[in-house]
């Protein structure tokens, strides 16, 4: 079992920028490849960032790419993603994920992570 914790979402303004924090417990988090997801109101969940168990690879969405950076801390047991130049559109509740694939394509599935976090609340107002 991984237990993760997302914490660091809040209220922004457009153009602004957040860091948000994922805490994990339980199993060695350090051999875990982890993802981040979010859904907004009356949407599914979207991929927006994975990161391998080593750090060595990352992938991101479209919407994601030269705003957003994932990285992770295997001494700590965190993942975080530090997002910039926030838009109302990335408003969503934000969630982590951990599991044992690596693939480039499934990476950005919901089917690619066995754990999940409760979420933490994102909104960027314009």
């Amino acid at each position: 079992q991984v237990q993760l914790v997302e914490s660091g979402g809040g209220m922004v303004q457009a153009g602004g920028s957040l860091r948000l924090t994922c805490t994990a417990s339980g199993r060695t988090f350090s051999r875990q490849n982890m993802g981040w997801f979010r859904q907004a109101p009356g949407k599914g969940r979207e991929f927006v960032a994975a990161i391998k168990w080593s750090g060595s690879d990352t992938g991101y969405s479209n919407s994601a790419k030269g705003r957003f950076t994932i990285s992770r801390d295997n001494v700590n047991d965190m993942l975080f993603l530090q997002m910039h130049n926030l838009k109302p559109w990335d408003t969503a509740v934000y969630y982590c994920a951990a599991g044992n694939l690596w693939n480039p394509v499934l990476i950005m599935t919901a089917t690619a992570y066995n754990y999940w976090g409760q979420g933490t609340q994102v909104t960027v107002s314009s």
